[in-house]
């Protein structure tokens, strides 16, 4: 039998921010990527070519709602739809979870959320799995007004909420996930990024001082994660 090796890891990271003055993902995750990672820009229409040998591919967050599409969200579509079919690892987080729904189950599979979920939440680890570890309750930070639903075989539902039943998801058994929490964002950025919005989103801002004012819970959730996502692939 041949021996198979492990392939060098190469990530693409593609930022869905529309304003990195307000909110900067890369700054988020970059510190817990232990490997060399490119970024591109979603709303520049600047993504990575799937056929340059990446192995692993994460879709941030986003201020964007998956419910309004311009002509990157389709693009951005195609190259996921890519990654999927050649067998790379996928990772989406918040917007990006939404998206690789979209792009694999359709937009009946995505909506606005009938409530919110802001701030730190309580989210129920159905079963043991090694991208959010033990089956349990953990708590992360969450930031979301649209969710994804309604998923059936071959998606496996991973965790849920009181107030959101996908939290995340696997799909067809293959290393390909999405989160709907931000994990990524540790207890000081994420007041940071609450104070922000507070300025800068009048009409919601009850549910950012709201969720500033609460007390944070945060499992570290990050680090199973990223260490699943990353995990080095054998070549055949």
């Amino acid at each position: 039998m041949a021996r198979r090796e492990k392939t060098k890891t190469k990530l693409a990271i593609i930022d869905n921010s529309i304003n990195s003055e307000i909110y900067n993902p890369l700054e988020h995750w970059g510190p817990f990527v232990n490997t060399d990672w490119t970024s591109y820009k979603a709303t520049k229409s600047h993504f990575p070519r799937i056929q340059d040998g990446y192995t692993h591919l994460l879709l941030t967050g986003s201020e964007a709602s998956i419910l309004e599409r311009e002509s990157w969200v389709h693009e951005e579509i195609e190259v996921v739809l890519q990654a999927v079919e050649k067998g790379i690892s996928v990772l989406g987080s918040c917007y990006g979870h939404q998206l690789l729904a979209l792009a694999l189950a359709g937009s009946a599979h995505v909506r606005r959320s009938e409530r919110p979920e802001i701030g730190w939440i309580s989210i129920d680890i159905k079963e043991t799995h090694n991208i959010l570890g033990p089956a349990n309750r953990a708590c992360s930070f969450s930031i979301h007004f649209d969710e994804v639903v309604n998923l059936e075989e071959p998606f496996l539902i991973l965790a849920s909420s009181k107030h959101c039943r996908i939290q995340a998801f696997q799909w067809e058994e293959k290393p390909v996930w999405g989160i709907q929490i931000h994990p990524e964002i540790g207890v000081s950025s994420a007041k940071e990024l609450l104070k922000t919005l507070i300025n800068q989103n009048p009409g919601n801002k009850g549910l950012f001082r709201d969720a500033l004012e609460s007390k944070p819970r945060d499992s570290k959730l990050i680090y199973p994660i990223v260490r699943a996502f990353l995990k080095p692939r054998r070549s055949s």
